[in-house]
């Protein structure tokens, strides 16, 4: 997590960067959780160090010195719990704050708090255009036979799908498509990892504890686990608490797994069909790099996940996000967003984020140079891409007249079939 001397450094300037994302940083609280930290730790110290001293003398001390000296170690070894208990209950309250403070923006992103204040870096591909009124990819679906919302809600509530069908086989179809091609053209290392995992690791990639509502938490015994929000949590935590030989980095991972999310602050939107709900499928990628060449492995990162976009020929746009609509862990955020036709308008497809060494700090995962140099790792994550919401890009961006949807010719390989044809 945050080094506490850093956010009191008027050189880090933190005030400024997190009013920038609407976040007060409470200095006072700080101060005065530091101050009582270090002054515990030197008050056991002194005492540690005293007594010490106290030991060596007992030794030649004459009977009623010697007295004296054993009712001085009684009290200084009363001195040092309490500075003990003193540290514990400090570090714990300090920690507690820092936790639940955000990392620091770029200074280059935009200033605002929201996907209007986004700054348009490019576009790619020609949106479709029809001569007929083009359907969301709800409509499509349904005409087509695949997608079957009812039944979901029926099985589970609301914001659930059921796939039937070619619908279920151009979702698997997906997910081949982008694991082969980041394994095998971008050199991503495919992991099968737990879909759920425990409070150390949800910390560690800042989940928790400040966004506990916004998953589901389960258990057995005494046990306490969540469904990962994604494969970035697990991925990342794989390297917690290790140090790596920065020689090695950077790392990259990718894992095709269910998401879950209780979607707990968007109530009343993007209810209809597959762009919102508690479970989804997606193909996270990770890179795990050299805090020193972390704006780098972000263009890189960027780059894969707009490869498996350019793949099946989706047109889209890149967005720099301003410093109010980042998340919690991130330093900078680019959104690729797909044009999805039954909309009219763009949408988040893929967050790609260099989170810097904020996530690497929570969970522990430090670097090795050769000449003996240490620090904290960078961490680094984006969607290539989410199941779901490629899905509904493909539908609704390769709807035909006669209501068939032709598929991307990169996904034919993997499905068997070229066009989806009305039931």
């Amino acid at each position: 997590m945050h080094d506490p001397r850093v956010l009191l450094d008027p050189a880090t300037d933190a005030v400024r960067k997190l009013a920038r994302r609407g976040y007060t940083l409470d200095v006072a609280s700080l101060e005065k959780l530091l101050a009582a930290r270090n002054s515990a730790i030197q008050r056991g110290d002194e005492a540690r160090a005293e007594s010490k001293r106290v030991a060596t003398a007992v030794k030649g001390a004459d009977p009623e010195e010697r007295a004296a000296l054993v009712a001085r170690a009684r009290d200084l070894k009363g001195v040092v719990a309490a500075a003990e208990e003193e540290h514990r209950v400090a570090e714990a309250e300090l920690q507690d704050l820092l936790l639940g403070i955000p990392n620091l923006p770029a200074d280059e992103l935009p200033d605002g708090a929201s996907d209007e204040d986004a700054e348009l870096v490019r576009t790619w591909g020609e949106p479709p255009s029809f001569d007929f009124a083009p359907l969301d990819h709800v409509d499509i679906g349904e005409k087509l036979g695949i997608l079957d919302l009812p039944r979901a809600t029926k099985l589970a509530g609301p914001r659930f799908a059921v796939l039937r069908g070619k619908g279920a086989a151009l979702e698997r179809a997906i997910a081949r498509y982008l694991l082969d091609l980041h394994t095998e053209r971008h050199g991503y290392t495919e992991f099968s990892v737990p879909t759920l995992v425990n409070r150390v690791t949800m910390t560690g990639t800042g989940q928790l504890p400040k966004f506990e509502q916004d998953l589901f938490k389960t258990g057995v015994g005494d046990r306490e686990l969540y469904l990962i929000p994604t494969a970035e949590v697990p991925l990342t935590n794989l390297h917690a608490k290790e140090t790596l030989d920065l020689e090695r980095l950077p790392l990259a991972y990718t894992a095709h797994t269910p998401c879950f999310r209780s979607e707990a602050g968007s109530y009343g939107k993007d209810t209809r069909g597959l762009i919102r709900l508690h479970e989804f499928s997606k193909v996270e990628l990770v890179r795990i790099a050299d805090a020193d060449r972390s704006r780098d492995e972000l263009e890189v990162l960027l780059g894969h996940a707009e490869a498996a976009m350019q793949g099946l020929g989706l047109a889209y746009r890149v967005v720099k996000l301003a410093a109010g609509d980042i998340g919690f862990s991130a330093e900078l955020t680019y959104d690729i967003e797909v044009w999805l036709p039954g909309q009219g308008a763009y949408r988040e497809i893929s967050s790609v984020s260099d989170f810097g060494t904020f996530q690497a700090r929570r969970a522990g995962i430090r670097t090795k140079a050769k000449d003996g140099r240490r620090g904290f790792a960078a961490t680094l994550n984006g969607s290539g891409l989410p199941i779901g919401r490629t899905l509904v890009a493909v539908l609704e961006q390769g709807q035909q007249a006669n209501g068939s949807v032709r598929l991307p010719e990169a996904l034919v390989p993997y499905t068997g079939f070229e066009v989806l044809t009305p039931a």
